[in-house]
């Protein structure tokens, strides 16, 4: 006779994408319920210091395009939670992302497992974001995942998206929105999303493609106004961008990699994100208090605070600062290319030749860095290099010319305020 006390195995998860927004929400919602999670991210470190069992994994790079790679971390307890996406790259790296590592994990999991994908609401939109999320859940079909496609997702912390919500909602004067402003949104709480995710793997609904969103139908606009309530800011009157100004605006954003303001999220937000979680719901059967909460009802659980208040208003100052220190750059390239190194000769005491070269030398490190900048090229590496720059500037000419901190225009007086706003950027670096 078996053992009735025998206890059951403990549920394992393989959680894709673990280091995102939704992914540590899900990480931590698995985690308080007992769950024994196995965070995938590119660089996992940070999940490693929050306690959780990592996998270092890159999706774009092809060791992971095998299911080989992901047979030894998957046993016969372990289900995978896909969270993992891209807003914007490459075809090829969002094809990694997207499709052809996923597909390889959903491959490599034992019989009698399940496997869910994470999507979206409104991927009909012709993006490559949306191409490629459509792209990502045809290969999850194919396997008979479970998809979730959440509607717009919002949390105490905040991402992307929501992250734009909040630093309109702190702009000074006006309150821009796309269009009209009446499109409509229902939001789901991260942690909600997180408990649904885990209720579909206790209670598989199937393959095929669920939508998940809150129970509050509320407007561009009225999320914007919702958002200044509870950062305690004024209601200014909207601006009204129109739609074919808000495309450009788009564009010109993905081209400069100004991460809030894209093609992808004007699209979402010019045909709104309204999802219909009745089906799912009905299927789930969950008890009221399990239910996912009203927008009104999770944004007012909490009051705000100082962070989200400095989160909100420094939000589009980042890619403002990135793009002026990218101009500050190619200007300094442009002048020493340009200007003739003559005038400049009488202020160093170094020979002629010398001084010529290093002029030049600097102006193209110069133009480097401010490339850099406008790609925004490996953000974190690049503040650093500016610091190294600035301060080496700053030594050199200390050594060479020490006259130019008397300089009544500045001189390498200004480079203080510089370092100053480059530490400034490399604290805002870091998304997450």
């Amino acid at each position: 006779m078996p053992d009735v006390n025998v206890p059951e195995p403990r549920m394992k998860v393989l959680l894709l994408g673990a280091d995102g927004f939704i992914g540590r929400h899900i990480a931590f919602h698995l985690r308080a319920q007992g769950v024994h999670v196995i965070a995938q991210a590119r660089n996992p470190a940070r999940l490693k210091r929050m306690g959780f069992a990592t996998l270092q994994a890159d999706l774009s790079a092809r060791a992971t395009h095998s299911p080989a790679f992901w047979q030894p971390h998957l046993d016969p307890q372990t289900h995978i939670i896909n969270a993992a996406g891209l807003l914007t790259g490459s075809a090829d790296t969002f094809k990694a992302v997207h499709v052809t590592a996923p597909s390889a994990a959903y491959a490599a999991r034992h019989p009698g497992t399940h496997a869910l994908l994470i999507s979206a609401i409104g991927i009909e939109a012709d993006t490559p974001f949306s191409h490629w999320r459509r792209q990502g859940e045809a290969a999850a079909r194919a396997t008979e995942a479970t998809i979730l496609r959440a509607g717009l997702v919002l949390a105490d912390t905040s991402y992307g998206g929501s992250s734009l919500i909040r630093a309109l909602a702190a702009l000074p004067f006006c309150t821009p929105v796309i269009g009209s402003g009446e499109q409509a949104f229902n939001p789901i709480h991260a942690a909600d999303l997180a408990a649904i995710t885990l209720h579909c793997l206790h209670a598989p609904p199937g393959p095929g493609a669920w939508q998940i969103g809150g129970p509050q139908t509320v407007s561009q606009i009225g999320l914007v106004r919702a958002t200044q309530s509870w950062l305690g800011l004024p209601q200014h009157r909207p601006l009204h961008i129109p739609l074919p100004l808000a495309r450009r605006l788009g564009q010109i954003g993905d081209a400069l990699n100004i991460g809030p303001i894209s093609a992808t999220s004007v699209a979402q937000l010019e045909q709104g994100v309204l999802a219909d979680p009745s089906p799912l719901l009905n299927h789930l059967a969950l008890p009221p208090e399990a239910t996912p909460r009203a927008f009104t009802a999770f944004l007012q659980t909490r009051p705000a605070g100082t962070q989200d208040l400095w989160q909100a208003r420094l939000y589009l100052l980042k890619p403002l600062i990135r793009l002026t220190l990218a101009a500050l750059w190619l200007a300094s390239a442009a002048l020493g290319l340009l200007t003739p190194s003559a005038q400049y000769l009488p202020l160093i005491n170094l020979p002629g030749p010398l001084a010529i070269t290093l002029a030049y030398t600097t102006a193209v490190a110069d133009a480097a860095i401010g490339l850099a900048l406008l790609r925004n090229w490996r953000p974190k590496t690049t503040a650093l290099l500016q610091i190294a720059m600035v301060l080496g500037y700053t030594t050199g000419l200390s050594l060479i010319a020490p006259g130019l901190w008397l300089d009544p225009f500045g001189g390498l007086l200004k480079n203080l305020p510089i370092l100053a706003l480059l530490l400034t950027h490399l604290a805002l670096t870091e998304e997450r």
